[in-house]
């Protein structure tokens, strides 16, 4: 397993984010450094999905986001993602009507054409998810919830990501299927990948995660390591103790 490295990776200083006049994001610090994978935790409404969003230039707000020591522009998303940064959204996102193959071309546009590289990463990800491969004629509105899934995460390796951000990758899977989608998250990682996962699920997030954001509220309440929650409780000590 590759080890993270001492580049800067991602940090968002002071981080906000609005809809309209709600503050839906509270002045939030974060890092995730070169290789590391990072887990953000929380309750519904917690304000995790709009943490991603406000990394990748889709909500408004204040504050700082860089990355690999260069600024994030703040309202491009385009430009994050041509840095490298690509979000797999919460829902998937895929395009029903086209088929599996159709789909991943799409995460591959900024390869330029370049046909070579783009079947370098098709290759990559169906050795990831060999079912891809076995359905990439059929259509991504037929595939199982947990096939459109890994076809989401495929989308997004198409772009060849320095960094990963994942919003309820398990989110209405089966328990066996989030463990292996999961898993593949981790080997991913391994292979050297940054990736910021956010996710319900504490169990799985903490088995492969190095450090872990907890969220309640708009705000983040506490930065633990998976030793410091063996159990439910422990998450709810420290939402309780900010209460």
């Amino acid at each position: 397993m590759k080890e993270p490295t001492t580049l800067p990776g991602l940090e968002a200083t002071q981080l906000t984010a609005r809809y309209g006049p709600l503050e839906a994001l509270h002045a939030t610090d974060l890092h995730v450094s070169t290789g590391e994978l990072v887990a953000i935790l929380g309750p519904n409404g917690a304000g995790k999905s709009t943490l991603l969003r406000r990394i990748m230039g889709l909500v408004q707000g204040e504050g700082t986001v860089s990355f690999n020591g260069e600024p994030l522009p703040g309202s491009d998303p385009r430009r994050c993602t041509m840095r490298g940064v690509i979000l797999v959204p919460e829902g998937r996102g895929i395009f029903g009507p086209m088929t599996v193959h159709e789909n991943l071309d799409l995460g591959a546009y900024l390869a330029g054409g370049n046909k070579e590289e783009i079947n370098n990463r098709l290759d990559r990800v169906f050795n990831l998810f060999p079912r891809l491969k076995d359905r990439r004629k059929q259509l991504g509105g037929s595939l199982s919830g947990g096939e459109q899934q890994m076809l989401a995460i495929g989308r997004g390796l198409m772009a060849a990501p320095k960094l990963l951000l994942l919003d309820e990758p398990s989110l209405g899977l089966a328990p066996r299927l989030a463990e292996e989608i999961l898993a593949t998250l981790g080997t991913l990682n391994q292979s050297g990948l940054s990736v910021l996962l956010v996710e319900q699920k504490a169990p799985l997030a903490l088995k492969l995660a190095k450090r872990a954001y907890l969220l309640s509220v708009g705000r983040v309440v506490a930065e633990v390591t998976p030793d410091q929650i063996q159990s439910p409780r422990d998450l709810a000590r420290y939402y309780l103790a900010t209460a």
